[in-house]
């Protein structure tokens, strides 16, 4: 789900194609980003620069057949911290409901995106 791009565009975004190492991200709301990928692990970690933020994530065994998914943000401007667990749990929650159960949480509504308010992608 994270390291293709079918998998990120299932929870993360409308488009995350990679190439040449960065991944294009292309959300609903018109907003894209670039972000380079600084590790990338097959199954144990996944670690890019996103929103000039260094984000990573590590998967490890929860011992019962299942993941345990940590996160850890970095490097971001202490001014937008307000918005940074808001904007994982935008992320998160759908990647669970992809994963857990096949949905997509996301509304696809470009008049209700994030920008305008909306807990949305």
């Amino acid at each position: 789900m994270l390291a293709t791009d079918d998998g990120r565009a299932r929870f993360w975004a409308e488009s995350a194609v990679e190439a040449n190492g960065t991944i294009e991200f292309r959300f609903i709301s018109g907003v894209s980003t670039m972000s380079p990928i600084i590790e990338s692990t097959p199954a144990t970690r996944y670690r890019l620069v996103y929103f000039n933020s260094d984000v990573t994530f590590d998967l490890s065994s929860d011992g019962t057949g299942g993941t345990d998914l940590t996160v850890t943000n970095t490097g971001f401007d202490p001014c937008e911290y307000e918005e940074i667990p808001a904007g994982w749990l935008n992320v998160l929650l759908p990647l669970k409901a992809a994963c857990d159960f096949d949905i997509d949480l996301r509304s696809h509504d470009p008049t209700r995106t994030w920008n305008l308010g909306y807990v949305d992608q």
